[in-house]
């Protein structure tokens, strides 16, 4: 298409950037950032923040220093994070059994009916954003992007 057609149609020729798998990870990102906030905002979630909710759900009692190792965040980040989750009472905070220093978290009862609410609209939200593979496709890009991620 001539330059002059894409500006017009309000589209640009991506050039190199078509073929760089970081360019359209990027944008794949963003669409399904953007598609979650319109699906969830109402509860004032992030994919990020659901993410987090589900892995102490799945390992009660882990530490603020083994969750932001896992998640590849800083530890304070994750502090401030963790103090927004105790605001909502979605996270508590106890002494680590193992490390009196640490903190160990749990989902409290709301941060567990929270997520019960909140699941099946993360999946609502991902079947809308694959829509356009079928489910070998699917399969397939979630293999492939588990491999960059090892």
């Amino acid at each position: 298409m001539a330059a002059s057609k894409l500006r017009k149609s309000g589209l640009v020729e991506l050039g190199e950037l078509d073929s760089i798998i970081g360019y359209q990870l990027r944008r794949a990102q963003s669409a399904y950032f953007h598609s979650f906030s319109r699906r969830l905002g109402h509860h004032n979630i992030t994919p990020g923040q659901f993410g987090l909710l589900v892995k102490i759900k799945n390992n009660p009692g882990i530490s603020q220093t083994a969750l932001a190792r896992a998640e590849g965040i800083e530890r304070s980040t994750l502090g401030e994070i963790i103090d927004r989750f105790d605001a909502r009472d979605l996270v508590e905070r106890r002494r680590h059994t193992e490390d009196a220093r640490a903190y160990a978290l749990h989902l409290t009862s709301q941060g567990r009916e929270f997520l019960q609410q909140v699941t099946p609209e993360v999946s609502d939200n991902e079947l809308e954003v694959t829509r356009n593979l079928n489910q070998e496709e699917r399969n397939t890009l979630l293999a492939l992007l588990k491999k960059l991620t090892i």
